[in-house]
Formats: structure tokens, sequence, C-alpha cells
């Protein structure tokens, strides 16, 4: 749990997200957050924290257990619905307030008559960059996992014939 959560922060990710997440996967079953502290040796509270984010991302939800009234969580088991999950978590969080933020500096860049010429395509650039990224995102996001794992292979071999 320890090394993925060093991956977790290399990734942008909060270490103990990532420890929780890893664990809660490679548990496969329901686990109360008390269970996850005792565990990981994490705070109470940052373990409430963590979970909320990664049910925001959903990519765990809670598990009700026959019996026992506190709140059981476990995670996606489905990698490719995880990494779809991430893939769109990341869209949202990150590429599309992106493409928002310099369309609207593209708008304010058009009006400027002291902006030089080479800022401008500079940044109309950019935005066709992360509009193009954007957009990808939103195909790939549409496909069944099955389409997108033949697109990937694919996607290698066509890398190497451009190449």
């Amino acid at each position: 749990m320890l090394e993925w959560g060093d991956i977790g922060s290399a990734w942008g990710v909060n270490r103990s997200i990532a420890q929780i997440h890893a664990l809660l996967y490679a548990q496969a079953r329901p686990m109360t957050a008390e269970e996850i502290a005792a565990i990981l040796g994490l705070a109470r509270s940052n373990i409430s924290t963590s979970l909320k984010e990664l049910q925001s991302w959903q990519l765990i939800h809670k598990a009700p257990v026959r019996g026992d009234r506190r709140d059981h969580f476990v995670a996606e088991s489905d990698l490719w619905q995880m990494a779809l999950r991430i893939a769109q978590g990341r869209r949202t969080r990150e590429i599309d307030p992106a493409r928002n933020t310099l369309s609207r500096c593209l708008s304010e860049a058009e009006a400027d008559t002291a902006l030089a010429p080479e800022s401008h395509a500079r940044l109309k650039e950019m935005h066709a960059f992360v509009s193009q990224l954007s957009d990808w995102y939103e195909e790939m996001l549409t496909l069944p996992p099955a389409k997108l794992k033949r697109l990937i292979s694919l996607g290698r071999r066509i890398a190497r014939l451009v190449s």
C-alpha cells in the first residue's frame, strides 16, 4: 500500500488517498473507516476526507454489510472503469477549466490591440491544443472498453508506421 501511495504522489494524488484506494482494491471485501485507519496507521479524520474524495471520483462506493450499521467501502474492481473514471475526472477538473480559461484569455486578447501578434498566436495555438485534447478525451470516454483496448493496440502499430 505504501508503494501505491508513492505512485499516487507521482501522479498528483494525495498519498493517503492512493493508499486507501490500493487497500480497498486489494482487499476485495467491504471495509469500515476504522479498519482502514488501523491497517494504514492514518488518522480517522484523514480517512474520512480521503473516502469522500474517492467517492467523488466514483472509485469506491458504500457497500452494505448485513447486521452492521457502519459504513463499509469497496473499490471499483474493473480496471477499465477505474481508468475511464479517472480520465473523466481529470478532464473535468483540469482540462475543461484550462480550456475555458484559455477561451476567455483568447477573447480578451483579440480585443487587446497592444498585445504582440506573437503572443496572440501562441495563445491561439495553446487554446487549439487544449481544445483538441478535450475533444479527444470526450471521444475516448464514450468508447466501450473493448473498442478502446483495440484502439490502443492499433495506436502502437500506427505509431511505428508513421515513425
